[in-house]
Formats: structure tokens, C-alpha cells, sequence
């Protein structure tokens, strides 16, 4: 599914100096080489603030708490997702309610959330959490335009979308506060768990600056109850390096993600989807985004016997994901169940993630598509 020595030998000398300048100034936690990386992350993503924490779920929770939510609150979002997207609201101590996804994006459907809004559970949302699922932003067309008629707030979960665009305008600076993560797999990725927030507004940034270093602003007096999620001197730089190059790497992924759309094609395989029938139906590239391709995830009818045959080749792939939220033990709580979320259950057992990041080879491409050429026929 993945190589990073691929990614890390032609960098190596950058991130060994960049490492070495931690040990010399001894700057272990946040310090010059967070706050270098904070800055440049800002500018590039076209932010007022970007705050470093300690991984992707403590960015989320962060994101909702200096956005107020807490308990009391109940937040929307999607079943279709990473665990943390509904754990960080449920962390935060609000309520957590979720509507269907599009079939085509497999992002959060506005039109579903719109029905929740209208519907019983409605006045008591504060917040929507949009997912950037798979590298693509979820649509901001629609929930600009719901945020501002509804007067809720919106929060992205951008775990998945460093440099994705909606319109124009970059995962990260659309809402009213962003998380990120930089997990080994994601785009930009750090050497272990690290995350960030971001946001335009001040008053945001300041208390989720205070909140990530247990709730102080000035030291030893605490204000409110916060938690260590400071990021380290060691992911800083690290990330700090790789961020000069995450562009050219999400340009070489859209140039992966092309070729394989090609290659299906070629090989008679695709769909038109939404749903898979004999073939498969490809990835889709909304108007108005810019797909940063984390994953190249295709639908079939047959995914369980697919991955069978395909990892007999030794060929990875992986499933994003085989169990929705809703169905999830741990959130029983939420009180849904099976048949709650058509499009996720769908989803969850017709998705299935094929290789790809920058150094990808064409060769190792064809390989895959022959492979599932030869088990469709």
C-alpha cells in the first residue's frame, strides 16, 4: 500500500540536520522548530493561526473545544469515517448525531444533514463536523451556505487533506476551525503521531493554545481544564522540511490517480457508478475540488474475494472503512443500528483502497489493474 523509504532517501540529509538541530538546542517540546513549521503551515495553507498538537485525534478534540463545544452540544457528522471523528465529540462531552453520505464522494451528503436539521434532533446541533474524506473537501458550497442559514458552526476534520481545495480555497481555511493529521500514512507526514489546528479567528486560537498545555496562559495558572497535546521538537522540524515538498507530492499522486483512471479504461473494467455492478466504479473528482488522493479507493461488488486474490499476488490494498460508526460496539450509545445509513452500509462493504502515494511506479500500476482485470473475468 505504501513505501516511505521511498520518500525518505532522497531527503535524508535535510531530515538528519533538521533532527540534529533539536538535540543541539535541546527545544524538545513545541520551541523554534514548531513554531517555524506553525508559521510556514499558515502561509501555505492561507490561515491566520496553525497550532501544532500531539496527533490527529487531539487535533480534533481541540477544534471542537476552542469552538465551544462541549457539554450540552450536540454536533453532526458522518457514520462513514476513522473512529476519532465521533470519539473527539463524544472526548469533548457533547452529543454526537449523524446523517448519510453522497455515494458519489463518500463525503458527509448535505442534503441528509439538512433532513436531520429539519427533523427532531435538529435545534440542538451547534456544530457541523464535515470529513475531507480520501483527500477530497467535502462540499462547501452547501455547507457555507448551511452554516450561515443555520447558524451552526463548521468544523473540518481535514485528517486526510493537506493542499485539497474547494473552489479555491484550501481544507483547513474554509470553516471555522480545521484538524489535521500528519500520521506516518497521510500526505505530510511526520516520523510518528503528531497534528494541528486551524482557523481564521483569534479568539479560536487563542484558547486552543491555551487548552493544549492543560489550560494555561501563563504558566502553573490554569484557567481551564485542558490537556498536554503540545507537539514535539522532533516532529516540528521534521515536518518543517517536508513541507517544502508535500506540494510536488500531491501533484504526483493526482498524476498516479490519472493514470490508474486510465488504465481501467483501457482494460474495459470501469463503471459509471454509483454502484458497482460487474466492474468497478472509480474514484470521482467533484467540480469545484482538488483532490489531493490520499487514497484511490474503488467500489465492487465482490471486495472481500477481490483483496482475497489480490493479496495471494502480494498486492496491498485496504478497506476505509469495513464497519460504519454507527454499527461500531463502542458507540451503541448513538442509538442507531443497522439500516440507519444506506449509503455508508453500502460503502463499507463495497470500498476498497488500491496503492498509491508520489513514487508509485506505472509499472507497479498495471500490475495492480491486470491483477483485477484477471479476477473480474
Amino acid at each position: 500500500m505504501l513505501d516511505l523509504k521511498r520518500q525518505y532517501q532522497p531527503l535524508h540529509q535535510e531530515l538528519l540536520a533538521a533532527v540534529g538541530h533539536v538535540l543541539e538546542t535541546q527545544q524538545f517540546i513545541l520551541g523554534e522548530q514548531v513554531a517555524a513549521f506553525e508559521q510556514a503551515a499558515a502561509h501555505q495553507l492561507g490561515v491566520s493561526h496553525a497550532l501544532g498538537c500531539s496527533s490527529g485525534t487531539d487535533a480534533l478534540w481541540l477544534a471542537l473545544a476552542s469552538a465551544g463545544i462541549g457539554p450540552g452540544s450536540t454536533v453532526l457528522t458522518t457514520p462513514f469515517s476513522f473512529f476519532a471523528s465521533v470519539s473527539s465529540i463524544l472526548r469533548a462531552g457533547a452529543t454526537a448525531v449523524l446523517a448519510d453520505i453522497d455515494p458519489t464522494t463518500f463525503n458527509l451528503s448535505p442534503t441528509a444533514v439538512e433532513a436531520v436539521l429539519d427533523g427532531p434532533q435538529g435545534k440542538a446541533v451547534r456544530a457541523i463536523l464535515a470529513v475531507h474524506l480520501y483527500g477530497q473537501c467535502a462540499d462547501w458550497t452547501a455547507f457555507g451556505r448551511i452554516g450561515h442559514e443555520r447558524g451552526v458552526k463548521l468544523i473540518e476534520d481535514a485528517a486526510q487533506a493537506w493542499g485539497a481545495e474547494w473552489n479555491g480555497v484550501k481544507a483547513g481555511a474554509l470553516g471555522d476551525v480545521a484538524a489535521f493529521s500528519f500520521y506516518p500514512t497521510k500526505n505530510l507526514s511526520a516520523a510518528g503521531d503528531a497534528g494541528m489546528v486551524t482557523t481564521n479567528s483569534d479568539v479560536i486560537a487563542e484558547r486552543a493554545k491555551m487548552l493544549r498545555q492543560h489550560g494555561m496562559r501563563r504558566r502553573y495558572y490554569h484557567d481551564e481544564i485542558g490537556w498536554n497535546t503540545r507537539m514535539d521538537g522532533f516532529q516540528g522540524a521534521i515536518l518543517a522540511v517536508k513541507l517544502r515538498y508535500v506540494g510536488g507530492w500531491n501533484h504526483a499522486r493526482h498524476t498516479v490517480a490519472r493514470r490508474y483512471q486510465a488504465m481501467f479504461h483501457a482494460a474495459g473494467l470501469a463503471e459509471a457508478g454509483p454502484y458497482p455492478s460487474r466492474g468497478v466504479v472509480l474514484p470521482h473528482e467533484a467540480a469545484g475540488s482538488r483532490h489531493v488522493w490520499h487514497q484511490y479507493v474503488i467500489r465492487t461488488a465482490r471486495r472481500d474475494a477481490l483483496r482475497a486474490f489480490l493479496a495471494e499476488r502480494k498486492i496491498g490494498s485496504e478497506i476505509y472503512y469495513p464497519v460504519p460508526l454507527h454499527m461500531q460496539e463502542a458507540l451503541k450509545c448513538l442509538g442507531y443500528g443497522a439500516g440507519s445509513f444506506p449509503e455508508a452500509e453500502r460503502a463499507a462493504r463495497e470500498v476498497l483502497a488500491l496503492p498509491i502515494f508520489p513514487e508509485l511506479r506505472e509499472d507497479e500500476q498495471q500490475t495492480v489493474v491486470s491483477a483485477i482485470a484477471e479476477f473480474l473475468s
